[in-house]
């Protein structure tokens, strides 16, 4: 579902420009998720925040720091007003969590099907995560299972949203 005004619940998706955005269409047309321009998601929280990972950890803005920007807000058509109010209320216990630009390459490392030792582990930890791993695990933990097409926990970029979401 795709709206103009954000909900709580919501999952902006957005572009990053320079090379670090370019790094990230690489990285996911790598792993098959396409090479288009949304490699940033972030979750939108109550009171017009939201809550985002970054290179500095995870952190809780003013939903107006995108205002100017061309973000695409979707959602899952099913979603119930208790899913959106549990998922925001999981994803205020991530603030802080660290960013990691490695969880890309593990990423690339299981679609490609490397034999890797801890791989899933790694990736699964809530210890860092990026922006698409930390919108995913926010509506895990508030019950919602974004992906049925069974990949693990957290193996999520931003375009697998926008190709999952997207109308």
């Amino acid at each position: 579902m795709k709206h103009t005004h954000p909900l709580p619940g919501d999952i902006g998706l957005t572009r990053i420009s320079g090379v670090t955005g370019t790094l990230i269409r690489v990285g996911q047309w790598i792993n098959k998720d396409g090479f288009a321009d949304y490699e940033h998601a972030f979750l939108v929280l109550p009171g017009d925040q939201l809550l985002e990972a970054e290179p500095g950890g995870a952190r809780i803005t003013p939903l107006a720091a995108y205002a100017d920007a061309d973000v695409l807000y979707v959602c899952p058509d099913h979603l119930t007003e208790r899913q959106r109010t549990d998922i925001c209320a999981a994803a205020t216990g991530y603030a802080g969590v660290p960013y990691s630009f490695l969880d890309y390459l593990a990423i690339a490392t299981h679609r490609f099907r490397l034999p890797v030792p801890g791989l899933r582990r790694y990736v699964a930890s809530t210890r860092h995560m990026i922006c698409s791993q930390l919108v995913d695990q926010c509506y895990l933990d508030g019950g919602v299972h974004l992906f049925a097409d069974g990949r693990w926990p957290g193996y999520v970029t931003p375009m697998a949203l926008y190709r999952l979401l997207a109308p």
